[in-house]
């Protein structure tokens, strides 16, 4: 239940994008933050939460994201202005953050029979899919019949009865040996996340060489300059720099990037173009979409088994083929585009972005020592956010600077140069696929975790 409305929040959001552009009079760079708000704090905290969860318990933080993300949504829904709004889907991150990471460590301390495990798992993955697909189509018809607000009201009811079944049936759990808290590490992974998504939207308006632009870019650079050697210095890392010695593990993480890039770009741009551009209603848009969104649902469990039994290879070629071609067909879009290639992209799209997350985990953890695979799956997860959040916030951007006149006449044209950004990020997931996969990426796979086995074996003797 919780994965479902956090997923939720992914599709179900951008198709009422427009329609709080109207109620709420914000201009394109604010409906930016309604989503990068979300993603940016979501990113930020996900391995501070799961390492809460660890120290002082699974359930009850659990427990207490279930009810901070109810809270958000309420909030969300009684906003009068952009910037309560902005402010409330913060709240709902912070407690989203303490969702999905925490939810899958219960998953895994709860079944402990491999096969019981794996079934858990895949209803667990399943999930992500059907609310992938409901999402446009339940907004729509929220839109459309009552307003935007409604699309956080369905948060309220699921995660009340979450927080009461959780009470009754979910054991609580804690790490026998939890990390230590690493703040410094905490506050420069938001300060490096927050000051290139503040620089990225803001561009366009205060201007790309603006002393506020170069100013966030800079801080940024200086964030992730201090964050390298100081986690490297650590014992036990928030965010261990070492992992990115293993290539299937830098490449997963890239991976997570450019893929979820596509997606927060693809997702934001057709919204705009569909309800903006060429006038549809928020339900009709939703409709649209299904195909999109129902590919997914389909091959994200087939994504898995394929990865199971033949390696994360051919999900990934597929993926970073088909969401490029995808974009493809969309560089010369126009208010006049026939509606059977919209259909062919929205298809080609579901099934690359259905096959693309199975693989990712799994080239992650590739290799990893075991001690070290729920880290390694964490920042997985953390990259997926970093995407998703750089893409609305760069192709955005971009499309936003290169608009002339009223949107329903500028936009098709303006958003050329973010689809080009979108098919890019295809072929990035293509040739990564290729070279993460290899024997020489195994290999060296291999010496990182040999490395972080000694590693932690010194660690423990000393301590």
């Amino acid at each position: 239940m919780s994965l479902f409305i956090v997923g939720l929040d992914n599709t179900i959001v951008n198709i009422a994008l427009p329609s709080m552009r109207r109620d709420l009079h914000a201009s394109l760079s604010d409906l930016q933050w309604i989503i990068d708000a979300y993603t940016v704090v979501l990113a930020g905290l996900l391995m501070l939460s799961g390492s809460t969860a660890d120290r002082i318990g699974r359930r009850r933080t659990f427990q207490a994201g279930l009810m901070l993300f109810t809270l958000g949504s309420l909030l969300c829904s009684l906003s009068p202005s952009l910037g309560w709004l902005v402010g409330a889907r913060a709240l709902q991150a912070v407690g989203g953050s303490m969702l999905n990471p925490v939810a899958m460590s219960i998953i895994t301390n709860t079944f402990t029979d491999p096969r019981e495990r794996a079934r858990a798992i895949g209803v667990w993955g399943g999930v992500v899919g059907l609310s992938m697909a409901l999402g446009p189509l339940i907004g729509g018809v929220l839109v459309a019949s009552v307003g935007w607000q409604a699309i956080f009201w369905i948060n309220i009811p699921m995660g009340l009865i979450a927080f009461v079944l959780c009470a009754l049936f979910v054991p609580e759990s804690r790490a026998p040996r939890p990390r230590p808290v690493d703040p410094v590490g905490q506050i420069l992974i938001i300060a490096l996340l927050a000051g290139l998504t503040y620089g990225i939207i803001e561009a366009p308006s205060a201007g790309w060489s603006s002393a506020q632009t170069v100013g966030c870019f800079t801080g940024a650079a200086l964030a992730l300059a201090c964050l390298v050697p100081y986690e490297l210095r650590r014992a036990e890392p928030l965010i261990n720099p070492r992992f990115f010695r293993s290539i299937p593990f830098a490449g997963a993480t890239l991976i997570a990037i450019c893929g979820f890039a596509a997606l927060g770009g693809f997702l934001f741009l057709n919204t705009l173009y569909l309800q903006d551009a060429l006038g549809h209603t928020a339900l009709h848009a939703g409709l649209l979409t299904l195909p999109m969104a129902g590919l997914t649902a389909v091959c994200a469990p087939l994504s898995g088994r394929i990865v199971g039994s033949a390696g994360p290879r051919l999900p990934l070629l597929i993926a970073g083929t088909a969401m490029g071609l995808s974009a493809l067909m969309l560089t010369d879009l126009t208010a006049h585009t026939p509606l059977w290639r919209l259909m062919a992209s929205y298809v080609l799209f579901g099934l690359g972005f259905g096959m693309l997350n199975a693989p990712i985990t799994n080239t992650a953890v590739s290799g990893m020592p075991r001690t070290q695979a729920g880290v390694a799956a964490a920042v997985a997860s953390t990259s997926r956010q970093i995407g998703q959040s750089l893409g609305v916030a760069v192709v955005g951007s971009l499309v936003i600077s290169a608009v002339h006149g009223p949107l329903r006449t500028g936009l098709p044209p303006a958003s050329h140069v973010g689809w080009w950004i979108v098919a890019a990020c295809g072929v990035a997931v293509l040739l990564l696929g290729i070279l993460t996969t290899g024997r020489w990426a195994g290999r060296t796979a291999e010496r990182t975790a040999e490395r972080l086995i000694h590693g932690s074996t010194e660690t423990a003797e000393t301590a």
